[in-house]
């Protein structure tokens, strides 16, 4: 039977993207789709966005791609980090080609399964959504506004109020553990944070994860690992 597989982010770290495809060993028949994030923070986005292009692996648009899009085309320097400064360094021209196409999600009809780096705010339309929305949305305000986690870091999760339908499986938001709820499962673990790069077979309801091979970058809402 084909498999339906999702991959959190992954944030130039070529060497675990490697290591958990090996591990998946997706086959032919096999769809592998990649949450957004592949590049910044990490030490090798090159790497990581040439393996997926090299393996034909459908990456989503995340808010790390989108900035620096967003930068180059409307000469928009200010927008631009540190790291994203080092990943412009580091792409080439077919890199650049592969993130022009990514689009804002993937969705499969058969499980009625949306596949998004970021969410939806609950109670609109999920179709209808602003790429700023999906893509940075973590947690909802007091206002009942999308908003990231250092913004209202008492807020509860968009996730926490999704009913679905459809089936949501996103990424951007770092957690120690796999965040699953009924409408929904949220894999990102903090690979670039030494935590762990995570896989989730649809059709399996299963989990496969690779550690990170050391701590990359640090964050304020997720411990270091011992």
């Amino acid at each position: 039977m084909s498999r339906t597989i999702a991959i959190g982010d992954v944030h130039g770290c070529a060497e675990e993207f490697a290591e958990l495809l090996q591990l998946l060993n997706p086959g032919n028949g096999d769809r592998v789709i990649q949450l957004g994030d592949l590049i910044n923070r990490g030490p090798d986005s090159h790497g990581a966005v040439r393996i997926a292009r090299e393996k034909g692996i459908e990456a989503i648009l995340g808010n790390h791609e989108l900035r620096v899009l967003t930068a180059l085309r409307e000469n928009r320097p200010d927008l631009l980090k540190d790291y994203d400064l080092q990943t412009i360094k580091q792409l080439d021209k077919e890199d650049w080609a592969y993130l022009e196409s990514l689009p804002k999600f993937k969705y499969d009809g058969h499980s009625d399964t949306v596949f998004i780096h970021g969410g939806f705010l609950p109670g609109e339309p999920w179709m209808k959504q602003s790429i700023e929305v999906t893509t940075s949305i973590q947690v909802i305000d007091a206002d009942g506004r999308p908003a990231k986690r250092s913004d209202a870091p008492d807020a509860p999760a968009w996730a926490d109020s999704w009913k679905g339908p459809p089936f949501v499986v996103y990424g951007h938001t770092p957690r120690p553990k796999v965040y699953k709820r009924k409408a929904s499962v949220g894999i990102d673990t903090g690979c670039v944070y030494g935590g762990y790069l995570t896989a989730y077979i649809l059709e399996e309801k299963r989990f496969i994860q690779v550690r990170a091979s050391r701590t990359y970058a640090h964050s304020k809402r997720l411990p270091d690992p011992v």
